[in-house]
């Protein structure tokens, strides 16, 4: 039988051990049954789609200090993505930059502040400090997940109102090792635009990113030195790596 990723059903009562493992695992899941009013989703969804439809003059307006959070334009090396954003939904200036550099109605600024709200509230109820919460084109296939043990990518089916919880690079770092960072890649499987609206739990804006010393004893020595996540943004960027690669940077010697 072909594999799957776990599904998790807030409604449920899906226990802590279901997600950890989830995340162990796979390092992600699908999320079900959320709360997320479906109304919200459709909304986001179409400002999202309205923005990526701006001519590219507009949207090379979307700049930020962290390349990864700005307009990333059509390149030789990704030459079917494309993607704007905002660094953090949570603050109001920043919410207030961006919808300047589009010229955002009143609404369509509402419908942002509303769901990164929901979303982040969302992120506290799953009781995992740091993972990327990702709404993805519900209609349109391509996603895949590695599967570590086989090395074979399997597909991401989309589920209609769902949204795909993946844990990343600071997640791996916290849990020291314990969540994996599980690669993952969009595939062209038909002529259609696949919209995907990515929410990132980034780390702690005062502190550094550090295993608590409950994950950690004689058997499990901690794996990394703490850092900033601004440290491992700029290395990111610096060495052009996306693919987990960064976090090999901050390994205990």
């Amino acid at each position: 039988m072909a594999k799957s990723l776990p599904i998790i059903d807030m409604q449920d009562n899906a226990s802590a051990i279901e997600i950890v493992k989830s995340l162990e695992q796979w390092g992600c899941f699908r999320l079900v049954n959320h709360g997320v009013s479906q109304s919200l989703l459709s909304e986001i969804m179409e400002v999202g789609r309205s923005l990526m439809e701006l001519p590219v003059e507009i949207k090379e307006l979307n700049v930020h200090k962290d390349k990864s959070f700005g307009y990333i334009p059509v390149n030789v090396t990704s030459p079917m993505f494309e993607c704007v954003g905002v660094y953090d939904a949570t603050l109001s200036k920043d919410v207030d930059h961006f919808s300047s550099q589009f010229n955002l109605s009143p609404h369509q600024r509402e419908v942002m502040v509303k769901y990164s709200e929901a979303i982040y509230d969302l992120a506290k109820k799953l009781g995992i400090k740091l993972m990327e919460v990702l709404l993805d084109d519900e209609f349109v296939n391509g996603l895949e997940m590695l599967d570590e043990q086989t090395g074979e990518f399997i597909p991401a089916n989309p589920i209609p109102g769902s949204f795909l919880v993946n844990a990343g690079d600071i997640a791996k770092a916290w849990s020291n090792g314990r969540i994996c960072n599980v690669k993952h890649r969009v595939q062209c499987n038909e002529p259609r635009v696949r919209y995907s609206i990515a929410y990132f739990v980034l780390g702690p804006r005062n502190g550094k990113v550090e295993t608590p010393s409950q994950l950690v004893d004689s058997q499990r020595p901690p794996l990394y030195v703490p850092f900033h996540f601004e440290e491992y943004c700029a290395l990111r960027t610096s060495t052009n790596t996306i693919n987990g690669e960064v976090l090999d940077l901050f390994c205990k010697k």
